[in-house]
């Protein structure tokens, strides 16, 4: 997998004044996730289509899950 160098603000990060903010990188195949506070720590990295999955389940109303 090639490096992520495209980082930008989450749009699912909180509103405010950034304090709490995750930002994401992509590539064709992976969505990278990392604290925004804390840039050189861990990253976290997904196949995109789990990331896409996951945000779909989070954006659910509760008790409905999207179908598989």
């Amino acid at each position: 997998m090639s490096p992520m160098d495209n980082w930008r603000k989450s749009s699912h990060s909180g509103p405010g004044d950034g304090n709490e903010c995750v930002e994401i990188a992509t590539s064709a195949t992976h969505v990278a996730v990392r604290d925004s506070k804390a840039p050189a720590r861990a990253t976290l990295t997904f196949p995109r289509a789990a990331f896409t999955r996951f945000l779909t389940t989070v954006e659910e109303p509760e008790g409905n899950p999207p179908p598989r």
